[in-house]
This record gives structure tokens, C-alpha cells and sequence, in this order.
């Protein structure tokens, strides 16, 4: 075999990978790659699907690469631009994009949406699912008693689950590196930390490394599997309206997050688009 033929399927295959357009995600093969990103508020936002969102944090597990994901809606935008810690913090991590404002932002800045919705309430358990071994997960967040719950739950739906360690999430911050001290003992190899933004993206890049673990920041999700927090009705879910459902549930905690977010983080998202050249196709 000459070095010509040799080369031939390295050429085909580079050209194959060329051929699909990285910004839109065109399938190749079985699973999306993430090889782009989107810049929202300042927040770099990967370009992916759930299906390769797994399969990368899987692949950081398996490298014990002690890597963040953390997820961005449009009020972690709006917390973003005010507070340079927060904005800091999620310039460190893996960010995926959640929620119908990350769409609606997208369209404007790039003229199209993100190929899916990835938020950590459905991702989690697809990541779960996906186990490939008996994995070490440590669980944080959430009130009093709701992580042991959870674990539960977790390891009956689960078979790969192993909870080694659970603890809620209203430590004070000088006790951040016991916690991770702590997580490293159990030998943890996921940890999901759903303390809510901005704390748990923070201590997350602080203390994955010390932790020895990957850590997905997940919000809420302790709270829907533990059964505290009941999540909207697939059908809800599906119109990209499970917000409301939420709101309708808290509706003092989350108004303002909601109503009182939509103006400055559309306001942003329109400056931004203004400092940026024409779309393609498009006019001023």
C-alpha cells in the first residue's frame, strides 16, 4: 500500500468533519460534537446536545478531570453582568444552555437557536442513565434531609448509582474546603451540587479540584427527586413553559427573577447585538 492510500481515509474523514457546519451542529455519525460555543452576556455557552453534553462529562469522569458543567438561563445572565465572581466562575466551567431566553438571545445574536434545551433537571438523569459502571456520586444541596431523599430515589431508578455521601447545601462558606476535603474522602467521582447560583457555581471551580471529583451544578434537581418539589406536567414541559408552572408554585421568590429579569437581560442581549456586525443576509 502506497502512502497515498494510507492517507486517503484520513483526507475523506477530515473532509467529512469539515463538511458539517460546527455552528448549526450538524449530526456526523451518531452523536452531536461540541465544537462550538455562543457568547451570551458575556457567558460562553456551548453549542451541543444533550447526547453529546453527556458524553462529554462522562469522559471527564472517566478522566477524573475534576471539570465543571454548570447550566445558563437567562437570570444566571443577569447575574453575570453583575457580579465579575459569578461571571468569573462560569468562565471556568463547561456552560450548557437552559431555557427559552438562551433561545430567544441566540436568535438575535446569531440568527438561530441552540440545537437543544439542556437543563440540569433533564440532564442529570440522562447522565445517570448513562453510567457505564457502579459510580461514587456525592449529593449537595438542597434543605435539610432533602440530599438523603434524594439518594434513595436515586439509587432505586439508578442501578450504577452509588450515593457515598450526602449533605444539604446551607453550609457557611469558611467551611467550603472541609466540604471538599470531606467529598475526597468518600472517594467520590460525581459530585452534583445544587445550591443554587450563584454559590454553587462558586464553590464549584473553587473546590472541584480539592473535591477530586467532577461537579455538575444542577439547581433544583435534588428538591424534584427527592419529591419535595413536584416538577410541571410533560405536556407543559414540552411547550418550553415549565417556568410558569414553577412560578405559579413560588410565586414570591421567583416574580421578580422572572418579570422583573426579562427587560435588562433583552436590553443586554440588544446592546450586544448593535456592537456586533450584520447577519448574514440581513440589513441595517
Amino acid at each position: 500500500m502506497n502512502q497515498a492510500e494510507i492517507q486517503a481515509p484520513e483526507t475523506a474523514e477530515r473532509a467529512r468533519a469539515e463538511s458539517c457546519d460546527a455552528d448549526r451542529m450538524v449530526e456526523c455519525g451518531s452523536i452531536f460534537s461540541i465544537s462550538d460555543r455562543r457568547i451570551v452576556n458575556g457567558v460562553s455557552v456551548e453549542v451541543t446536545s444533550r447526547q453529546a453534553a453527556v458524553a462529554h462529562i462522562l469522559s471527564a469522569m472517566r478522566a477524573r478531570s475534576c471539570e465543571v458543567f454548570a447550566f445558563c438561563n437567562m437570570h444566571g445572565c443577569n447575574l453575570a453582568r453583575r457580579s465579575p465572581a459569578f461571571a468569573s466562575a462560569l468562565g471556568r466551567a463547561t456552560v450548557f444552555n437552559d431555557g427559552i431566553g438562551m433561545d430567544i438571545a441566540s436568535r438575535i445574536l446569531f440568527g438561530r437557536p441552540f440545537p437543544e434545551n439542556i437543563n440540569g433537571t433533564d440532564l442529570t438523569p440522562e447522565l445517570l442513565a448513562g453510567l457505564e459502571r457502579p459510580t461514587a456520586v456525592f449529593l449537595l444541596g438542597s434543605p435539610p434531609g432533602v440530599a438523603e431523599r434524594a439518594a434513595r430515589a436515586l439509587e432505586s431508578r439508578f442501578p450504577q448509582v452509588r450515593v457515598v455521601g450526602c449533605q444539604h447545601g446551607f453550609f457557611p462558606p469558611s467551611e467550603d474546603g472541609e466540604m471538599a476535603d470531606r467529598v475526597r474522602r468518600t472517594g467520590a467521582e460525581l459530585v452534583l451540587a445544587g445550591m443554587g447560583n450563584p454559590r454553587q457555581e462558586l464553590w464549584a471551580v473553587e473546590m472541584a479540584p480539592r473535591t477530586g471529583a467532577v461537579v455538575l451544578c444542577i439547581g433544583a434537581f435534588l428538591d424534584f427527586a427527592s419529591g419535595r418539589v413536584s416538577r410541571a406536567p410533560r405536556l407543559v414541559r414540552a411547550l418550553r413553559s415549565e417556568w410558569l408552572y414553577r412560578l405559579a408554585l413560588e410565586p414570591r421568590r421567583l416574580a421578580s427573577r422572572y418579570f422583573g429579569g426579562v427587560g435588562p437581560f433583552l436590553w443586554a442581549v440588544l446592546r450586544e447585538r448593535l456592537r456586533r456586525p450584520a447577519l448574514p443576509g440581513t440589513s441595517r
